[in-house]
């Protein structure tokens, strides 16, 4: 890869963290993970961007699953 590609690299990825930062401003940190998540981006990355570990996204997103499942079972909606 050429010093031209990572540059470019760089600056999507700083566009990437900076959309998803304005998408999450004024949610709480579940709120946060599951939009996060739900646009494709991985705990890891998730992670970095909240400044969190992976491993506390990761038990967050497993919970949000579990109250999901929960919420279907007795047919309440989690939707927004």
């Amino acid at each position: 890869m050429n010093e031209i590609e990572i540059k470019l690299l760089e600056k999507i990825d700083l566009l990437v963290r900076l959309t998803a930062l304005n998408i999450i401003k004024d949610k709480d940190f579940k709120e946060q993970v599951s939009l996060l998540s739900s646009i494709g981006l991985k705990p890891k990355e998730i992670a970095n961007l909240l400044g969190k570990t992976p491993n506390n996204v990761r038990v967050t997103l497993s919970l949000l699953k579990k109250s999901k499942e929960k919420n279907k079972k007795s047919g309440i909606s989690n939707e927004q």
